[in-house]
């Protein structure tokens, strides 16, 4: 059996999460088996947006299962000796499971197979925030920060019940929850522990790469800490890409 490999993310204005996303798959590259790593590797893991690409997503995915598995693909042939033997491996890198991951990416990727038709064969793994490992992530990141209290700061979806892992994940590591595009905002949850008497709040934006929304937050807690100056704020970076995030990407397409 052959795979290959696309990172499917949000997709953003910023150049930032797309540089990220594309240190993410070389670093992906470096786990595929030796019988697939060559200098070609490359090949064989690709990254795709959801949104911000002139391209909708199935095209992007049939234009990468195309280049992945086609006849002559940098020099590496990956060959199809069996009906199914090619398998091209979708990984949602997504935080929470909202819409896009629950509705919109599998909508593009039964139109992916259905242009593809059964020659190569397109599994959809669970999408990143899914993982259990990603708290011990989480708690290694924050772990150097000191602080009385600690907010986890998530996008939010307009999909009911989608914020559960937040919460969920927030209690486990100590932490209250806050979103930035819901009611419960960050200023919101502030004003809720300074009035408890915190002094050191520290924030940690729940999402995979810097961006405009992380420059958005930062200049939000720059206007809190003219608002609360007796309070010393912190802001965490967001997961970024690394070879623990890797381990778990890769943990995700043997699940």
């Amino acid at each position: 059996m052959s795979s290959a490999y696309l990172l499917v993310s949000h997709g953003s204005r910023d150049r930032r999460p797309e540089i990220a996303m594309q240190q993410l798959a070389k670093l992906v590259c470096k786990k595929l088996p030796k019988n697939q790593n060559s200098s070609n590797s490359e090949h064989l893991v690709g990254i795709a947006a959801l949104e911000m690409n002139p391209q909708p997503l199935h095209e992007q995915i049939v234009e990468f299962a195309q280049s992945a598995f086609g006849d002559v693909c940098g020099g590496l042939r990956l060959r199809k000796v069996s009906e199914n033997e090619n398998y091209l491996q979708i990984l949602p890198l997504f935080l929470l499971p909202g819409v896009h991951v629950m509705s919109d990416i599998p909508a593009e990727v039964a139109l992916a197979q259905h242009t593809l038709g059964q020659d190569i064969m397109i599994e959809l793994q669970p999408h990143l925030g899914s993982h259990p490992k990603l708290e011990k992530l989480l708690a290694k990141q924050i772990a150097a920060i000191k602080a009385e209290a600690w907010i986890l700061l998530a996008h939010g979806s307009r999909r009911p019940l989608s914020q559960e892992p937040v919460e969920a994940m927030a209690a486990s590591l100590g932490m209250v929850s806050a979103y930035w595009a819901n009611p419960l905002s960050l200023e919101s949850r502030v004003k809720e522990l300074v009035a408890a008497g915190y002094k050191e709040i520290a924030i940690f934006p729940y999402f995979l790469f810097a961006g405009g929304i992380t420059d958005a937050i930062a200049a939000s807690i720059e206007e809190l800490k003219l608002q609360f100056s007796a309070v010393n704020f912190q802001l965490a970076q967001p997961l970024g890409a690394s070879a623990e995030l890797v381990e778990l990407i890769w943990d995700l397409t043997d699940r």
